[in-house]
């Protein structure tokens, strides 16, 4: 069999994926990766689904695919909410703890801890520190963080109690 007997057959199914790949990129729901944490974080994580806001800096949520208990949106360009997430390393970094890493800072924000991480693309990551599982929100550049932030901390209090995740 030579190369181009099956070329005919070959373009048309690219064509075909090609399509389908652009009509489903302008689909409205973001596509993000599900945590896969141990079953007591999962457990605080639907906890948490429950307690989140409906509207979050004044955007109306809208959850990422695929659907999931252990993730949440709000807003375009969205705001990715994923719980369970494991520790990031740079959560035990020194230079974040003597504040020395410019990328990477820790706060607080009405009652729960924050490490913050600047992403390549000008948005921002945050990950809760000191609750027992990790909550992790991307917010994209032009999104006012801090106001995302105390939108969420009645959630997060509520649902994920203090102390060191697994």
């Amino acid at each position: 069999m030579s190369f181009s007997r099956h070329r005919p057959f070959g373009l048309p199914v690219l064509a075909v994926l090609i399509a389908a790949t652009a009509c489903s990129s302008s689909d409205d729901g973001a596509a993000v990766a599900v945590p896969r944490p141990g079953a007591s974080a999962v457990k605080l994580c639907r906890n948490l689904d429950g307690a989140l806001p409906p509207k979050l800096a004044g955007l109306s949520r809208k959850d990422p695919r695929p659907a999931s208990a252990l993730t949440a949106g709000w807003g375009s360009p969205v705001i990715i909410l994923r719980c369970g997430v494991p520790r990031p390393p740079k959560m035990i970094d020194p230079k974040v703890a003597e504040g020395s890493d410019p990328d990477a800072v820790a706060g607080g924000v009405n009652g729960v801890d924050w490490l913050m991480e600047r992403r390549g693309d000008g948005g921002y990551r945050f990950t809760t520190a000191n609750r027992r599982a990790y909550v992790e929100v991307e917010v994209p550049e032009g999104q006012d963080s801090s106001t995302v932030l105390v939108g969420l901390a009645p959630a997060v209090k509520k649902a994920i109690p203090e102390g060191i995740a697994d």
